[in-house]
């Protein structure tokens, strides 16, 4: 019988030790306010284990603890290409998965179960540098490079590094409620509740721009005028002489978007790092990106970063005092 208060998190050569301590955190035995799972540190290889900041880690349990855990949890992995995960590893996750309990892999850990087949038919995610890559590895499998975790009931993957966190703290809330997860949170110090869809806030490059191409042309063209409001596909064509029917052909083979999308993203993307500093309102901060108001920027941006833009200024605007003082209130 499995214990759904049971949590086993697994260790491999080489994991990031950050990761590897998030899911003992959050469900260890340190919240007063929440009764604590029991959380089994498994060696997934033979050890002692060296963690990719060189520090041995000497889990007590061999893989044969998943066998009893309610909720199995690889909290990270080896950069992909290196050293295959054991055989014995991916047959104890399927047959976790087929007796009942819930398998997450954070970060890159969704690589772990992707070669253990878990994967195929679902919706996942992981980090969005590796995000191609498992698309790549796992066709069957659907990718979504813009969450911070995806909930498939018996499968949760997230993206990189913190966004595990926010899984746990899912998993949590799931396994003890609202309450307990906050408690969680409070003593983290970090955000109650993020959901699954929040983008994971990165940066999307710009295509690069070649010479005598009249797509890399009309992008700098538009670059150079984004906080223009009369700024617009059919401006964009027009300054390389193009009709609009053959530009957007050519501009989407060239980007893999359509010039009116990338133009957004592009205005998006602007009054996101605008949203990081104080002083314009989100009105004078629409405009200023070639918007007409806030009303226009605001479904584009939850669109594009899966939160409103106040939502966003709150969580990431610097407020910080003249003398580097943290003024955020905390919990």
């Amino acid at each position: 019988m499995r214990d759904a208060d049971t949590v086993a998190v697994v260790f491999g050569q080489d994991m990031p030790i950050f990761e590897a301590s998030i899911p003992t955190r959050v469900f260890g035995p340190v919240h007063p306010e929440v009764p604590a799972h029991t959380v089994l540190a498994v060696a997934a290889e033979p050890g002692p284990l060296t963690t990719s900041a060189g520090i041995f880690v000497d889990p007590p349990h061999g893989l044969d603890a998943l066998d009893a855990a309610g909720t199995v949890i690889v909290p990270g992995w080896r950069v992909p290409g290196g050293a295959p995960a054991p055989e014995a590893l991916l047959a104890a996750l399927v047959a976790a998965r087929d007796g009942g309990a819930v398998v997450a892999g954070l970060c890159l850990g969704a690589f772990v179960l992707g070669a253990a087949g878990l994967l195929d038919g679902r919706r996942v995610t992981t980090h969005w540098r590796f995000a191609a890559r498992l698309a790549a590895d796992h066709p069957r499998a659907t990718v979504d490079a813009d969450v911070l975790y995806v909930d498939e009931g018996d499968i949760v993957t997230s993206a990189g590094s913190a966004a595990g966190i926010d899984a746990c703290l899912h998993l949590l809330r799931r396994a003890r409620g609202s309450a307990a997860a906050n408690a969680v949170a409070r003593s983290l110090v970090v955000a109650p509740h993020r959901t699954g869809g929040q983008a994971q806030y990165i940066e999307r490059p710009v295509p690069p721009v070649t010479q005598g191409n009249p797509v890399a042309a009309a992008i700098v063209f538009a670059l150079d005028r984004l906080g223009d409001a009369d700024l617009n596909v059919d401006a964009m064509a027009r300054h390389v002489h193009l009709s609009r029917r053959t530009f957007d052909r050519r501009f989407r083979a060239h980007t893999g978007s359509s010039p009116l999308q990338w133009l957004l993203t592009q205005r998006v993307l602007w009054a996101q790092r605008l949203l990081e500093s104080p002083g314009l309102s989100v009105d004078a901060l629409a405009r200023r990106v070639g918007f007409a108001d806030a009303v226009a920027l605001r479904p584009h941006f939850r669109r594009i970063l899966g939160v409103a833009p106040a939502a966003y200024r709150a969580t990431f605007a610097d407020t910080r005092s003249p003398d580097g003082a943290g003024r955020t209130p905390v919990g």
